[in-house]
């Protein structure tokens, strides 16, 4: 479900559940995780979704089952630790990290494209939370990665209000780098100018960056699971589903 492939240096990964709109599940995250044990000292990595959407977050049906089977808290627990992971090996690896967004980016897939370094969106995608209408609590980084950027105030509002960030309001926070109906064209510019720079100077900027994001993470986690088996959140996810018709 994660799909990795290497060319002349560039590796690139796939979220490959486009039949679900690449919503994550612990398998899939798991999958993500061997997929970028096997990264061979790329020059850079492109990260993408199959399909029409980039990730539209945490899989609801599969939390919804799992907590109905009385799986819940350890399913989450496995499934944000994945997620967690994830996050901190992108944000991590010594080479640049670029994110290619089409469509939906909402709950904590945002946190996979707030690990990469560049990220260019199609003038169709958007970042949306989705918490306060399931009943969630913010996962993948959403409270510290994406306060960081943007500032805790648009963070609060986002999430009270489940407003939705269109793409020139993301490129406008610096949430993205360039909006394109082009956005292949976009990497392949990037990859360019890359090529020139030394990997030493981005590798060390990077690992200084991702210094202390961790404990942020696992508060989210913690959150997260005291909230998974809550009767509010599965009257939320019985509501959302029924809305999505899911």
């Amino acid at each position: 479900m994660a799909v990795l492939s290497h060319e002349a240096g560039i590796a690139r990964l796939l979220l490959a559940r486009p039949e679900r709109a690449n919503a994550l599940t612990a398998d899939l995250l798991e999958d993500l995780l061997e997929a970028l044990d096997r990264l061979d000292s790329p020059r850079a990595l492109i990260l993408s979704g199959a399909g029409r959407h980039f990730s539209t977050g945490g899989d609801v049906a599969r939390f919804a089952d799992e907590v109905a089977a009385g799986r819940g808290h350890a399913y989450a627990d496995r499934t944000l630790g994945a997620l967690n992971a994830a996050i901190l090996r992108l944000a991590a690896l010594p080479c640049p990290v670029i994110a290619r967004v089409q469509g939906a980016l909402t709950g904590g897939a945002l946190g996979l494209v707030l690990a990469a370094d560049l990220t260019v969106m199609t003038p169709d995608a958007f970042v949306q939370p989705f918490y306060a209408v399931v009943g969630f609590a913010p996962d993948g980084g959403w409270t510290r990665m994406l306060a960081d950027r943007i500032g805790a105030h648009r963070v609060r509002a986002l999430h009270v209000l489940n407003r939705r960030i269109t793409a020139p309001a993301a490129l406008e926070l610096g949430l993205a780098q360039a909006v394109s109906d082009d956005p292949d064209g976009v990497i392949a510019g990037w990859l360019d100018t890359l090529a020139s720079h030394d990997a030493g100077s981005m590798a060390a900027m990077k690992r200084l960056l991702a210094d202390d994001l961790a404990p942020a993470l696992e508060a989210e986690k913690a959150a997260f699971l005291a909230r998974i088996a809550h009767p509010e959140t599965r009257a939320g996810m019985a509501r959302f589903l029924a809305t999505m018709g899911t």
